[in-house]
């Protein structure tokens, strides 16, 4: 089996054909020897900022001299960027001779796993190969019944930013989606909150209070002197002071903030993250398609924003950071979005757009979106493929203009490919 034919065989299997649950995941694991119980975690749920918060975790704990295994979804360019171990992809032939060993198992099962709980195994047999000493978890969806939730009680659990989204599968209100999220807080365990929305804050306290587990809501009063270029950022978080982020956006540094109470939590537990890997592992954290910088004449930016809350920070960070300036947009969304409020968000700021279908059976039809913008005066074009939209928005910006790539993760590794091509 090559790398590629695994990636081929685990894409077989759609999490849609099953009924949520941890039951295959452990009795999958559980085959394998349960690699994962020998494992220390950071796991991190929540709506918006999860992968940025844990490459910043990774980045760190990486700078203080641990061996820190990595695992996100989804991928903006190659599947082995889901796994990593001090920031290196799984290579092709780990990820072939891994699957080789977990496909016969997986086959066995009265009901096989799905996509997400064969790469779930995968990773946790490679992090126990690799002798990490801590692995940052990202959940991939939810938190209660996803298949990240089958390890025991990690070093410390890490909610991020919440907003609405998944509804038709976590639930229609911010209280039932928190629900979900909280599925991670274990009994006892240590609990790290971004905070900020008073409905999923109280579901969030009342679920630590009933599981004994300890909470600590980020504190943003520490979060000072921010300031934000297409650079990056430089911020003081108390007592850091000075500490310099490569990643654009006005949320990011909010983001650290949570990255570096959980890493306050940590060093309470007795792991040692000296100051200075806290600066160099911050200053050298990278995360694509997150208001990413991708050319500068004409501005060139993507980001990952592909819901309401997500689009809003991206829009605050527009207005921000190119005030007064309209810029031209390449977009595609998911259906089951709250789309009507995204445009409505994105309108304002839009000279022009040029709207593509994302590849996944969930994407809204470039007409259809096209329709929802020139109802909101935006001037839209459909486009069949990015190269297409990337080099016709390209066109319109002009030299001294502004492009920004946005709506659907989804969207991204086509338009960061199309755009290395063009730029």
């Amino acid at each position: 089996m090559t790398g590629q034919e695994a990636i081929a065989y685990i894409h077989t299997y759609n999490w849609e054909k099953h009924e949520p649950g941890l039951h295959r995941i452990r009795q999958l694991l559980r085959a394998l020897g349960d690699p994962h119980k020998g494992l220390k975690f950071v796991h991190v749920a929540g709506t918006n900022g999860k992968g940025s918060t844990c490459a910043m975790l990774a980045s760190v704990l990486q700078e203080a001299g641990y061996r820190v295994g990595l695992n996100t979804s989804p991928y903006i360019m190659t599947f082995h960027e889901r796994i990593r171990v001090n920031g290196e992809m799984i290579p092709d032939e780990a990820l072939a001779n891994l699957t080789e060993r977990i496909r016969p198992i997986a086959e066995d099962m009265e009901e096989h796993p799905t996509e997400f709980e064969l790469i779930t195994a995968l990773a946790m047999l490679y992090f126990k190969e690799q002798r990490c000493d801590i692995v940052v978890l990202e959940v991939g969806l939810g938190g209660a019944l996803d298949a990240s939730n089958v390890i025991d009680c990690p070093e410390v659990s890490v909610l991020t930013a919440m907003g609405m989204d998944h509804m038709g599968i976590l639930g229609t209100t911010m209280a039932e989606i928190a629900a979900a999220k909280a599925g991670i807080v274990k009994e006892g365990g240590a609990v790290v909150s971004y905070g900020g929305c008073a409905e999923a804050d109280a579901v969030f306290r009342s679920v630590c209070g009933e599981r004994g587990a300890a909470l600590r809501e980020v504190d943003f009063v520490r979060l000072q002197r921010v300031e934000v270029s297409l650079d990056g950022a430089v911020f003081d978080f108390a007592p850091y002071q000075g500490l310099c982020l490569p990643l654009t956006g006005l949320y990011q540094t909010r983001n650290a903030a949570t990255a570096l109470t959980a890493l306050e939590v940590l060093a309470a537990k007795g792991w040692n993250i000296p100051e200075d890997a806290v600066h160099r592992g911050l200053a050298n954290v990278r995360w694509p398609a997150r208001f990413e910088v991708l050319g500068k004449e004409p501005l060139f930016l993507l980001d990952g924003a592909h819901n309401a809350h997500g689009v809003r920070a991206a829009a605050e960070s527009l207005s921000v950071l190119l005030p007064d300036r309209k810029v031209v947009m390449i977009l595609g969304v998911l259906a089951d979005k709250d789309v009507e409020e995204m445009m409505d968000r994105l309108a304002p700021l839009a000279e022009r757009a040029f709207v593509i279908r994302p590849d996944s059976p969930r994407a809204m039809s470039a007409q259809t979106l096209c329709a929802m913008l020139r109802v909101r005066g935006v001037e839209a074009q459909e486009c069949v493929c990015a190269e297409q939209a990337v080099e016709q928005a390209l066109n319109a910006a002009g030299s001294g203009g502004a492009v920004c790539a946005l709506g659907s993760l989804y969207l991204s590794g086509a338009v960061r490919e199309a755009a290395g091509k063009l730029l």
